[in-house]
């Protein structure tokens, strides 16, 4: 085989952080090429320099044996080099073709010549099997289309060369399974591709070859059908990991619930309902799964329960007593509290350092402030031993959240809402991005916490998860709850059936 990329003792460094360590990788001709690693580990620190976002310190990058300079996505672009963010970078309000189009539009003066890029995208979706409404806004269309739109405009710059970051995180099975069969189309065709996963079981499923990168360094290449989940897990962390942290599920036991929803009615972005008539419970002891793809309520719903979002329709009960929906202070004093998808934007506060966001939800109370005066002394003692407590890695908790990795982040997070004594945790998408060990940590957090007997509402879009933790499931689609069943010998692909709407009465 003949290697058409080639990362060559490429090293960068940050202000106190070496996040890439003479790093040596090549990618055949023709081949898939995984690579694993822990957050931290220089994935997209590496990925970045590749596609023009970042100049490396020392190395070089080899395209077909010629060595040339990347400086922005434009020169990648014209290397043959395309990248597909985990967070689609599309624009919702135009439609998939001036999508792909734009940025490269074939014109007649100052005229978009619609028909000769419709035809070219056309033949791109029948080649490859990504069939797409040309003609569809981007905010009608499903994730797994949005993400077929994504892949189609790096193939209409040319690209031969594709990353693919977390490709499946906001899929179905079914759609992750469709994904997989357009990749080996893809490979036969000559594409060669880059598939950065968190999901061992996707990397043995779908790669040639599978890289792995710890702490900035290359620990090893192998070859899929030589290597195993465990022993790959085992390289990116240094240590053996629990691959499957699961608790042992508990029949519904009738009770007294913590929380309910009746009937609720939420308005989302588009002025158009986001939940409608979502009816559940939250039981002491127990874990609530929600199941669904990206987009259909699961964050509205999670908003709700938080305080963050008020209700259209419906009522909201905390110990039987009717709550007005929308007051997130009030929500906390009932032993509400909430860990966001989004850890970066609503988690924390990036530039402000670790004992500023540990303290975010508690500043106003004492022992951490008295009078409205904040008692630095009592904040740093707590920050310092939650570090300890949680394994929060970090240079000292004087530093911006920002500089810590998505584990460690998620970590500081879940310490500040677990601190509280939640009665109820709202966990929504609690190990998205993050490596296997941090994964392992977070599950057992999670089954630690329905020990203690926390009502946990668990919204993942990754079913293994649900599966694994889970004592009921319910099942989102359009807003609506489409499937519930208790966790006793439910499929994947029956799960996977109701997030795509097959089940919907």
């Amino acid at each position: 085989m003949t290697a058409v990329l080639e990362l060559v003792n490429i090293t960068k460094h940050f202000p106190g952080v070496l996040a890439n360590d003479h790093i040596n990788i090549d990618l055949q001709e023709g081949e898939v090429l995984a690579l694993l690693g822990e957050n931290g580990a220089g994935k997209t620190t590496l990925m970045n320099i590749l596609y023009g976002l970042l100049r490396p310190d020392e190395g070089e990058i080899r395209v077909r044996g010629q060595r040339c300079r990347i400086d922005s996505p434009s020169d990648a672009i014209a290397q043959g080099i395309g990248m597909v963010h985990q967070h689609f970078m599309l624009v919702p309000t135009l439609t998939a073709a001036e999508n792909i189009v734009l940025g490269q539009e074939p014109v007649w003066g100052p005229f978009l010549k619609r028909g000769e890029a419709t035809q070219r995208i056309q033949r791109l979706s029948e080649d490859y099997r990504l069939n797409v409404n040309p003609g569809a806004r981007v905010w009608q269309l499903s994730v797994g289309e949005q993400q077929r739109v994504e892949i189609l405009k790096v193939l209409y710059r040319g690209a031969e060369i594709l990353v693919l970051d977390e490709p499946t995180a906001s899929l179905t099975p079914q759609e992750a399974s469709h994904f997989f069969d357009i990749l080996r189309s893809m490979v036969q065709r000559g594409k060669s591709i880059i598939f950065i996963s968190h999901k061992l079981e996707e990397v043995m499923a779908i790669s040639n070859r599978i890289t792995v990168l710890r702490r900035g360094k290359v620990i090893g290449t192998v070859d899929r059908r030589d290597a195993s989940e465990a022993e790959l897990a085992c390289m990116m962390v240094g240590r053996d990991v629990v691959l499957r942290v699961s608790g042992e599920h508990r029949a519904h036991v009738r009770k007294e619930a913590v929380a309910s929803l009746r009937n609720a009615s939420v308005v989302g972005s588009y002025g158009t309902y986001a939940l409608r008539g979502v009816s559940l419970d939250l039981y002491p002891g127990e874990i609530l799964g929600v199941a669904g793809v990206d987009g259909n309520g699961q964050t509205e719903l999670a908003e709700v329960l938080a305080g963050l979002r008020p209700l259209a329709e419906g009522e909201m009960c905390v110990d039987g007593r009717r709550v007005p929906a929308g007051d997130a202070r009030q929500q906390m004093e009932l032993g509400v509290f909430y860990v966001p998808a989004e850890r970066k934007k609503r988690g924390a506060v990036m530039n402000l350092p670790l004992h500023v966001n540990a303290i975010l939800k508690s500043h106003h109370a004492p022992p951490y402030s008295r009078k409205g005066i904040l008692n630095h002394r009592a904040i740093r003692a707590f920050t310092e031993e939650q570090t300890r407590h949680y394994d929060i890695r970090c240079a000292s908790i004087d530093v911006a959240a920002g500089t810590l990795s998505g584990g460690n982040l998620q970590k500081l997070i879940l310490a500040r809402e677990i601190s509280s004594g939640p009665r109820i945790l709202v966990a929504e998408q609690p190990t998205r991005g993050l490596d296997v060990g941090a994964i392992e940590y977070v599950r057992r957090l999670l089954l630690e916490q329905r020990e203690k007997g926390t009502a946990i509402l668990l919204i993942s879009a990754d079913l293994d998860e649900i599966l694994a933790l889970s004592d009921r499931i319910i099942v989102l689609y359009a807003g609506k709850v489409a499937y519930e069943c208790e966790n006793k010998g439910v499929s994947r692909e029956t799960l996977g059936l109701a997030m795509g709407g097959a089940l919907c009465a």
